[in-house]
């Protein structure tokens, strides 16, 4: 870890933000509201994004938010009329928090960045074709991702940032995802984001399997339906 510094902190829900990532996010909590009025004063207009680890508590204690975040810029801050804010912050870079500094307002702590490596390898370059090939068989079984998502990953030459664009697609759960903005390494983060997918794809074809098995039941029974139906229709 390198460069310390104090920033305020908004507690995600039910997300991981990963950098390169500009997410919209619509904040209500009264520590979380005044922790992005803090960012607006700071230079860089920075916030640390760190998941809390139960999405239901309402004010989690530091033990209750995990230590490994990311460090994001406040692009646009809107003050709704309900007292609501909906703001859309993009992450920079991976931060781990070293001590909460006790200020009362909103979450605030001394974070310290976390510097990557294995990215110039020849195994992280393999692993990136390998990983763009795999994310698009799982695109063509998971319609939730968006079209401008392929069109976009294999233009990556970063192979942390690709590592990380294709995790924030992923329908995994929130604790797996964490898992990955934890992975310095970056091989043994494409290796886990490549598992991640290969396992995901697998399910996915089970799931089509099954439902053109129950398709094809309906449809059988419907037909036979409707034949019986035409029998008694002739023998009356």
């Amino acid at each position: 870890m390198s460069e310390i510094k104090i920033l305020p902190i908004l507690p995600l829900r039910d997300i991981v933000v990963f950098p390169h990532q500009p997410v919209p996010l619509f904040v209500g909590r009264e520590k979380s509201v005044r922790a992005l009025e803090e960012a607006m004063k700071n230079d860089g207009k920075q916030i640390l994004l760190a998941t809390q680890k139960d999405k239901d508590d309402d004010d989690p204690s530091p033990d209750g938010i995990y230590d490994v975040g990311v460090v994001a810029t406040v692009l646009q801050l809107l003050k709704l009329p309900d007292g609501t804010v909906k703001v859309l912050v993009e992450g920079r870079a991976r931060a781990g928090v070293t001590r909460f500094t006790g200020q009362a307002e909103f979450y605030e702590a001394e974070i310290a960045y976390v510097a990557e490596d294995g990215a110039g390898s020849a195994e992280a370059e393999a692993l990136s074709r390998a990983v763009v090939e795999q994310f698009e068989n799982y695109v063509k079984l998971n319609k939730k991702v968006p079209p401008e998502a392929l069109a976009a990953i294999p233009q990556i030459d970063n192979p942390g940032e690709l590592a990380d664009r294709i995790a924030s697609h992923l329908s995994v759960k929130i604790a797996e995802k964490q898992q990955l903005l934890e992975v310095f390494n970056v091989v043994k983060r494409l290796e886990k984001v490549y598992a991640l997918m290969e396992g995901e794809i697998s399910v996915m074809q089970t799931e089509k399997k099954i439902r053109n098995r129950v398709k094809r039941q309906m449809e059988k029974t419907q037909r036979e339906y409707y034949l019986n139906e035409q029998m008694k229709a002739i023998q009356r």
